[in-house]
């Protein structure tokens, strides 16, 4: 391993304990205090909209800096998504997600640093999202996208509202 990627390594390491960390401190790592936060007719607890607010700021910033810099410190370009364009796909994985995070009260972030209180729930969770994805990558698309036809892309790139 070159430097170059061993000091990749160590970034990506770093990065990830201190988001573990955050997550364990600001409280996202109990599913009972997510799912309070996530249930607004009851007892709602919105001490997790501080760090929702706090993770906006935040990226706010690193996208405000990445502007401003020619390439990323440890690589030799900045690797963002190309496509933007909000499709049926991505409405209904959002809608997805939404409703696993409501009722488990877990994603996948908080899920992995939640390994280490040795949770078998947590495991399971852990377990069934990553079966998810390598089904997810293992099913062939179907519908009209997949054999290139028709349009059901809304919003920023074609202008229609569903």
């Amino acid at each position: 391993m070159n430097g170059s990627a061993f000091s990749r390594l160590v970034a990506t390491l770093a990065s990830g304990v201190i988001f573990g960390i955050g997550l364990s401190l600001s409280g996202m790592l109990d599913p009972a205090r997510v799912r309070a936060f996530l249930d607004i007719t009851r007892d709602w607890n919105p001490s997790l909209a501080f760090v929702l607010g706090g993770a906006v700021a935040v990226s706010a910033l690193g996208v405000l800096m990445t502007r401003r810099m020619q390439r990323p410190l440890l690589d030799d370009a900045f690797h963002l998504p190309a496509n933007r364009v909000i499709d049926r796909r991505l409405i209904i994985g959002s809608a997805i997600f939404g409703v696993g995070w409501g009722l488990v009260g877990l994603c996948p972030g908080p899920a992995l640093a939640s390994l280490s209180l040795g949770l078998p729930a947590t495991a399971l969770f852990v377990v069934a999202m990553l079966a998810g994805m390598v089904l997810h990558d293992r099913l062939p698309r179907v519908g009209p996208r997949a054999q290139g036809q028709g349009n059901d892309r809304i919003g920023i790139e074609s202008g229609r509202l569903p």
